[in-house]
């Protein structure tokens, strides 16, 4: 592994089998395939970084707020366009709302053609297409 190369990711749920129904779906479209399995919690790998929901007795909240500090969102490269819009199409169905839908799919600049989805417990993802 590269030196400084990120590990893993650990998010706490406060409901993991919602969470794993919204997560599972996303990751593995975007290709992470299951890795970890326990009654608290369940992770999926890519390569050599894995990402954990977990739903930790020690939670001190229901709900995650991206604008208090601490994470904001997950960004993961989606593919091609066409990637990232099956995405969008699809994702209500799994738990996933489309945020900033007035500048999508440019919230991020002209630049940049991404989508940005929030779950039901208020975890964001920016989906990056490629190019």
């Amino acid at each position: 592994m590269t030196t400084g190369s990120l590990h893993h990711v650990e998010l706490w749920v406060p409901d993991l089998a919602g969470a794993r129904r919204s997560w599972g779906w996303l990751l593995a479209e975007l290709g992470w395939e299951p890795f970890q399995d326990w009654p608290d919690g369940r992770s999926w790998r890519l390569g050599g970084t894995y990402l954990v929901l977990e739903e930790s007795p020690a939670l001190s909240s229901r709900v995650h707020d991206r604008h208090a500090p601490g994470l904001n969102h997950l960004a993961f490269h989606a593919g091609p366009r066409h990637a990232v819009d099956r995405l969008v199409t699809r994702a209500p169905e799994h738990g996933w709302s489309l945020l900033f839908a007035d500048r999508h799919p440019y919230a991020g600049g002209p630049d940049t053609y991404a989508a940005y989805l929030a779950d039901g417990y208020g975890y964001e993802v920016e989906l990056v297409a490629d190019g």
